[in-house]
């Protein structure tokens, strides 16, 4: 499982022309899932996802996570982002988890953070073709790992 996340002012997720995630101040995370991914995983890269410090203090210092602040945060599955890209000119998806099973963890992933998360999560649409747009603050941009 990988999760690149970016704090974000705004970020919306569109899919044929209709809004169907959208936040304001917050995170946008595109997760990959990779084969095996256990709940333990999920449950790791949820708190560190909401834990991450990425917002700035009153110092100006990023000491704030998602919690800190009560920012949005928007979850887009992105396959794509676990492809194998060693070699050649064409990226292979054998890394990535099948279908029904990225499905699966995403949607556990979803629920795990909607748990924890009061504040509000939002999603795109699974295996959807989306229109990811955002204004990255900072720009800030990190690729967690479990």
């Amino acid at each position: 499982m990988l999760v690149l996340i970016q704090r974000v002012s705004q970020a919306a997720v569109h899919v044929d022309a209709h809004v169907v995630g959208q936040i304001g101040p917050g995170l946008l995370a595109l997760v990959g899932m990779e084969p095996g991914d256990s709940e333990a995983q999920l449950q790791r890269m949820a708190d560190r996802l909401l834990g991450y410090r990425v917002f700035a203090d009153e110092a100006g210092k990023m000491n704030r996570s998602l919690r800190d602040t009560g920012g949005g945060l928007l979850l887009v599955s992105q396959f794509t982002l676990v492809a194998d890209t060693a070699s050649g000119m064409r990226p292979s998806f054998t890394t990535a988890a099948a279908p029904a099973e990225a499905e699966r963890g995403f949607n556990r992933f979803v629920e795990i953070c909607r748990e924890k998360h009061a504040y509000g999560v939002e999603t795109g649409r699974f295996g959807a073709h989306m229109v990811v747009s955002l204004v990255n603050d900072g720009p800030v941009t990190f690729l967690l790992r479990p």
